[in-house]
């Protein structure tokens, strides 16, 4: 029905004729991949309604997270209800915003008023906020609907999304390994078509190893582009504390014009600062592959990417080339990896020195004092660190963004592994200090998972995870396209592109 139907009939006739859309079956089966954008347009020229696409998604949610457990917390009737607000408000020819009544899920670290929000601690099992944390209340001004919340690990901190409240969360590409962490629950459902719009956290790869792990997309924007107001950690009584040096918040999606959107709707200053800054993303550097100037590394002796998850990079990287694009292999002169990955676990675990207890201290203060570089002996030297440590480190991740922003006066981007493995197999083990993930060559360090993700959140510079086949076993494959300082869009672009010349996301198999 189009607007001038509305104007001529009475609202109450419009509205019921909005409604009688042909069977939900016929028009909603077509859209459990789409991307956002299509499902918001199929609302907005009345082929489904926001109600239609809304119990589409639950019933999914009823068939399939049972086996997955992505989705912990559901919304059903104020769903339900906001869905038929919006195509009450669509048959009055009323736009709440580019995802008017598109379902969406909250991860469930993202304070959701009224809505039980836990971080997966226990602490905060029955907290309810009173007010929506920044993400959220942007995604509901653009007018999505909530469905719930999904399922992270105990307040984000582990690679792996499980919790002694809700569960493992499982991987829809193989419910014996992680979808990874802390966003896994928000990337598996997006994987299984469970939801179109998921917004995660980033401070260790939790956007992007969900993403790569699931085979979905995943943007850790520039840092401080998208609020942090309202995620938990830190507790959500905590005083007023600076701004992160590394965590971001930032989406997922099936496909990387979903990425853009998502960001145009979170990005941009929180109060008080919007009073006088405003926020525009630059557009991409280039409109085809044969437009940049990419520079790349797809392994490094300091953690060796396993032989099952490189050769899915390798043909990436071949059909860049193919396409016209200038590639360029090796780390930029100017750029330290060993530096850059030492000073990004000292403020990495710095940020967490709040769990060291007066009775830890001299027994941290005596590791920290060993002759080693392990993860181990750096998290006690950052627990232990005097404000003077800090500052140096500090400065040395303002040196190491001018080094990559100097880079990127003649290069558009930077390619390179997201993780040294695929999804592995569950473990819950504790202490994670003894975890091991297996690999061909044998076992590695559950902390490796830092490497490379590390030199885009230090810097604070935009990273996008593209999905690139699979290993042989079937498993995604993400890899993570770097770019300029507050250039978001370069990365977003190339990842879509690339979709072109690889494919792009697939459905996991019993999902379809």
């Amino acid at each position: 029905m189009d607007r001038r139907s509305f104007i001529g009939g009475a609202a109450t006739v419009a509205a019921a004729s909005l409604l009688r859309i042909p069977r939900a079956a016929a028009s909603t089966g077509d859209l459990d991949f789409a991307s956002a954008l299509d499902a918001a347009r199929a609302i907005r020229g009345g082929r489904v309604s926001s109600v239609e696409l809304t119990k589409r998604m639950l019933d999914r949610i009823a068939r399939y997270n049972p086996k997955l457990n992505a989705v912990v917390t559901l919304t059903e009737d104020a769903a339900l209800a906001r869905a038929k607000a919006a195509d009450e408000a669509r048959a009055r020819g009323q736009w709440w915003g580019p995802l008017h009544g598109v379902p969406a899920t909250i991860k469930d670290t993202f304070e959701t008023a009224g809505v039980r929000t836990t971080a997966g601690a226990g602490p905060f099992s029955n907290y309810v906020p009173s007010r929506d944390a920044v993400v959220v209340e942007r995604l509901q001004r653009a007018g999505v609907v909530v469905l719930g919340k999904t399922n992270v690990p105990a307040m984000a901190s582990d690679w792996q999304s499980f919790n002694a409240i809700f569960g493992i969360s499982r991987n829809p590409w193989d419910p014996e390994r992680t979808p990874g962490g802390s966003s896994g629950g928000e990337a598996a459902a997006l994987a299984a078509g469970l939801t179109y719009v998921s917004i995660g956290s980033d401070i260790g790869g939790s956007i992007r190893i969900p993403a790569a792990f699931c085979g979905v997309y995943g943007h850790k924007p520039t840092l401080g582009v998208v609020p942090m107001r309202g995620h938990v950690p830190p507790p959500p009584d905590a005083p007023p504390s600076p701004p992160s040096s590394l965590a971001v918040a930032g989406p997922l999606a099936r496909n990387a014009a979903d990425l853009t959107l998502s960001l145009e709707v979170l990005g941009g200053p929180d109060d008080p600062d919007r009073l006088a800054y405003r926020w525009s993303l630059p557009p991409a550097r280039g409109a085809r592959l044969a437009d940049y100037h990419i520079g790349y590394v797809l392994d490094d002796p300091a953690c060796p990417v396993s032989a099952d998850t490189k050769p899915a990079m390798e043909q990436a990287i071949a059909a860049l080339r193919k396409a016209g694009a200038t590639l360029e292999e090796g780390w930029p002169s100017g750029i330290a990896p060993a530096v850059q990955y030492d000073t990004y676990r000292d403020l990495l675990w710095a940020t967490f020195s709040f769990l060291v207890r007066d009775d830890q201290v001299e027994a941290l203060r005596a590791m920290a004092a060993r002759e080693e570089n392990t993860h181990q002996v750096r998290r006690a030297r950052a627990w232990t660190a005097t404000p003077r440590y800090l500052v140096a480190a500090h400065s040395r991740r303002l040196a190491a963004r001018a080094a990559w922003q100097q880079y990127f006066r003649t290069h558009d981007a930077f390619i390179l592994p997201t993780s040294f493995v695929p999804a592995f197999p569950h473990d819950a083990s504790e202490p994670m200090d003894n975890r091991r993930l297996a690999t061909p060559a044998g076992s590695r360090e559950y902390y490796d998972l830092f490497y490379w993700i590390s030199f885009a959140t230090l810097t604070g510079l935009p990273a996008t995870t593209a999905p690139v086949g699979r290993t042989a076993a079937g498993l995604p494959v993400g890899i993570q396209i770097m770019g300029p300082y507050l250039e978001d869009a370069t990365p977003i672009d190339i990842a879509g592109k690339l979709a072109d010349v690889v494919g792009g996301f697939t459905a996991p198999p019993g999902y379809a």
